[in-house]
């Protein structure tokens, strides 16, 4: 797995997939004209390796900003934190049922709002 990990770093460190065929495209935005939730998040992950924050928050806003969630829950998951009344707390608060269903909200309304966005 960290082998895999560090092959991505590098692939997506050096080769910018905005300018390369090597990465795939998006089927919903060549099928339709619009982006989906995570259109543009190869070129964000781009960004955010050579740490161009601005266009990587350009590229796929969503991403970026869902980052800090997404390590928290990692790190819930890997650290070891089972056995803390308070850590387990917070964990099913964070990615519980009810979170899930905020989750894709959030996700729904990014979707929309993005495509009216460029639309006007």
């Amino acid at each position: 797995m960290v082998a895999a990990i560090a092959a991505l770093v590098w692939l997506y460190g050096n080769y910018n997939p905005g300018s390369h065929l090597l990465f795939p495209k998006c089927p919903f935005f060549v099928l339709t004209g619009l982006e989906c939730p995570g259109c543009g998040s190869q070129r964000a992950i781009h960004h955010l390796l050579h740490l161009n924050i601005g266009q990587a928050l350009q590229s796929n806003m969503l991403l970026v900003l869902s980052i800090p969630y997404l390590a928290l829950g990692f790190w819930f998951e890997f650290a070891g934190t089972r056995g803390s009344p308070k850590a387990e707390r917070i964990r099913t608060q964070m990615y519980g049922y009810r979170a899930i269903w905020v989750v894709l909200t959030v996700i729904v309304i990014f979707w929309v709002v993005r495509n009216l966005v460029q639309l006007s």
